[in-house]
């Protein structure tokens, strides 16, 4: 590569970066909000809510990437053509594959990238996240210890501690035991851990004592002790396999599940369609980066609006992207139509080769160019009444 192709691409790098960092934060912060009710619900600390979240990560990162692939090649290409630049290498002689080719190497960068999340990150990501979610919901202390409350964990037995650290550890432990028919328990305890010891889940108790009132009398007894068990096994929440939707299994469980699985054998429609949908998903940063490139890849002078043809490559590139998610969701419904998860990007790369090939717009884009014109036009002149201007008075 030419100096100026190092160039541009290491422009083309920092600003998808920048992008995709800025987007990436924006998009985790909305997410995380869907799994805060359920965390904090539950007890988990907030180191365990911060890993959660970051699970999502690659799946974000796979549905943003193009977008800020979109974004850093509208900005770059625009600040070349204002600095100039884009003007004196056409003035040159050099050929548009100059500028063309450190596009075409980034997008394909993009698209591997993509690919990997699309292929193995985020249906990792997504399925240890379903475990982590399946793991919350069932775990004991999650569900029963709750500091500075008096929690009910079944009839007769009630459980309270003053605090919980990060590490696991309960302090100041208070349970009281009324299930047996002619003595009450209550246990107290400066400090206790919940530990899974040889298929059995315990309490374990250190420094404190045991109150023993029998029902008969009502005489009490107090017993002292440095370490105490407490069976918990049959209160744990009975857990349950986690169920992996289409989005989070591997590409070798869509091809091929197993027989066993039931929602597989429910759903088969869904895996195809996810299937297909993950394959095609690295085709849209390079149908975005040629669409770029066909409106905002031809040298103009400072005097010459830039802004049109911008408008149109967003257009352009939002309604490809949302006409196939439009046809994916009718992939289960209609199985045929998987073929255009594929035709919809490669129709468009092929569509805008041939405007490139061809060194001018095609006709759809002059027209799609003509509309914008006029409707900015018009917006002008009604921005202009509205400030007291008459349409032809000189500015």
């Amino acid at each position: 590569m030419t100096t100026f192709e190092r160039y541009v691409l290491r422009r083309l790098t920092a600003a998808f970066a920048l992008t995709l960092a800025a987007l990436a934060g924006v998009v985790w912060a909305t997410q995380a909000l869907r799994q805060l009710d359920l965390v904090t619900s539950k007890g988990q600390t907030i180191i365990q809510f911060v890993g959660m979240t970051l699970l999502a990560m690659p799946f974000l990162l796979l549905a943003i990437a193009p977008f800020a692939l979109l974004i850093a090649l509208i900005v770059v290409l625009n600040t070349l053509s204002n600095d100039s630049e884009l003007i004196v290498i056409n003035a040159s002689g050099a050929s548009r594959t100059v500028l063309m080719r450190p596009v075409v190497v980034f997008a394909i960068f993009v698209s591997l990238f993509c690919a990997t999340l699309s292929l193995s990150l985020a249906p990792l990501g997504l399925s240890a996240l379903r475990d982590e979610i399946t793991r919350v919901r069932v775990d004991l202390v999650a569900n029963i210890v709750r500091p500075g409350r008096f929690i009910g964990i079944e009839d007769g037995l009630t459980f309270h501690i003053r605090n919980r650290s990060g590490d696991g550890q309960l302090d100041g432990l208070l349970m009281h035991d009324d299930r047996a028919e002619d003595t009450v328990f209550t246990y107290e305890a400066a400090r206790g851990r919940i530990v899974e010891a040889a298929g059995r889940t315990l309490l374990v108790m250190q420094d404190g004592t045991i109150q023993r009132r029998t029902r008969a009398t009502g005489s009490i007894s107090i017993v002292r002790f440095q370490s105490y068990a407490f069976d918990l096994s049959n209160m744990v929440p009975s857990g349950r396999a986690a169920v992996y939707k289409a989005s989070e299994r591997s590409l070798a469980d869509l091809v091929a599940p197993a027989a066993d699985d039931a929602y597989a054998r429910d759903n088969r429609a869904r895996l195809v369609a996810e299937l297909h949908d993950r394959l095609s998903q690295p085709l849209y940063p390079l149908a975005f980066a040629l669409i770029v490139f066909v409106f905002a890849g031809q040298p103009k002078t400072t005097r010459q609006n830039r802004t049109l043809a911008t408008l149109a490559a967003l257009v352009l590139a939002i309604l490809l992207r949302s006409a196939g998610f439009g046809v994916l969701t009718l992939v289960p419904t209609m199985p045929s139509a998987r073929f255009a998860l594929y035709a919809l990007p490669l129709g468009a790369m092929a569509l805008c080769a041939w405007a490139i090939a061809a060194e001018r717009k095609p006709a759809w884009v002059r027209k799609l160019s003509e509309m914008l014109e006029l409707a900015v036009e018009r917006a002008e002149i009604r921005l202009r009444k509205l400030r007291g201007h008459h349409p032809n008075e000189a500015a």
